[in-house]
């Protein structure tokens, strides 16, 4: 049986890097990216999410996930990761750095689940979109 904690963090490593390929095998046939930051978008399967991961990787420079905490909770045949992370990359030439949390729901060697909070506000403010 996989580590959950590995997935969880191998998922966080290969976002940081440039491969979608990469990512989207870290993730199962019917994943659910469900986004609740209201500049976040949702999909559902992984075919849907590995098309759109060329737009975050080209838009996000640099990008890295620096995990501030983890909390593993498991049940039933799958296991809950929360990772609380600092987001930072380059956005269009500005550094940004932005709080978030993902709660992945991990099943053997994949992710299934990944539910994302960041702070929209946060991100508009660096990007010089708001006051």
């Amino acid at each position: 049986m996989a580590n959950p904690v590995g997935v969880a963090t191998a998922f966080l490593q290969a976002l940081s890097g440039n491969d979608a390929d990469a990512i989207a095998e870290l993730v199962s046939e019917g994943f659910r990216n469900e986004n609740q930051s209201s500049l976040g978008s949702e999909c559902t399967g992984r075919d849907e999410y590995r098309r759109r991961l060329p737009h975050f990787l080209d838009a996000f420079e640099d990008r890295r996930y620096e995990v501030d905490d983890v909390v593993e909770q498991r049940r039933d045949a799958v296991t809950d990761v929360v990772v609380r992370y600092r987001f930072r990359a380059r956005y269009g030439g500005a550094p940004i750095e932005m709080p978030g949390v993902m709660w992945l729901t991990i099943r053997g060697p994949v992710v299934t689940r990944r539910v994302d909070t960041f702070d929209s506000l946060t991100f508009l403010k660096q990007t010089g979109q708001a006051e």
